[in-house]
């Protein structure tokens, strides 16, 4: 067991060491990074299609989806008009790390990016782990899973800045209080924002927009 633990130690040390190289570099360019974790489903790729289509003038973004055996996040990105997505294929493991979206960020050209974008794996445990080098991660919870879901899975919400909470159109079809989960989650972290939103009707996304565009102009300034 001690080996074990040493051995988890190591790995975790030299992928904060790489993130950490990754965060200045993205510093010196002025881009902003969001790392987009969730439970599968609660809605991280069709966030980032609506962002795509409705703010793809305002912003440059640049997108790397994260999946366990498929592309098919990336195609869907790129048809919502990204111009810069790259997948990374994890190959059955549960989460990015810092040397995937290094090795990734190598071979992009990122002049004139505002917003990064990385879609994690979906699972709320093992990414809450794992810097990526990212400014902030932003956790997303749908009305289909339980309330709970922060109480459930501490570590990921005490290590994101923001929450959102998605498919609200959805509300009232099942026991879902969208009080509950931010009294949750402020339990567990006072300072998260929250924005509730419905990818499917829109409902609420423009003042994520807002948030997103201030966001971006305040990391070319700093």
């Amino acid at each position: 067991m001690d080996e074990k633990i040493k051995v988890e130690k190591k790995v975790l040390s030299e992928n904060d060491r790489l993130a950490a190289e990754i965060r200045a570099d993205l510093a010196g360019k002025k881009i902003l990074s969001l790392n987009l974790v969730s439970s599968p489903g609660s809605g991280k790729t069709s966030l980032l299609e609506r962002t795509l289509k409705e703010m793809g003038r305002k912003l440059n973004m640049a997108l790397i989806a994260g999946d366990v055996q498929t592309e098919n996040d990336a195609d869907r990105l790129t048809r919502a008009g990204g111009r810069i997505v790259r997948p990374i294929v994890t190959g059955g493991a549960c989460h990015l790390d810092a040397k995937m979206i290094g090795n990734v960020l190598d071979k992009i050209d990122l002049a004139g990016t505002d917003v990064l974008f990385i879609e994690n794996v979906g699972n709320l445990v093992c990414p809450s782990s794992y810097d990526l080098g990212e400014d902030m991660k932003v956790v997303l919870i749908s009305t289909t899973e339980g309330d709970d879901k922060p109480l459930k899975y501490p570590a990921m919400f005490r290590r994101s800045s923001v929450m959102i909470v998605n498919k609200i159109d959805l509300l009232g079809l099942s026991d879902f209080d969208p009080e509950k989960v931010k009294k949750n989650a402020r339990t567990i972290n006072a300072a998260l924002k929250i924005f509730e939103v419905s990818c499917r009707t829109g409902e609420g996304l423009d003042v994520w927009y807002k948030w997103l565009v201030e966001a971006a102009q305040k990391k070319k300034k700093a």
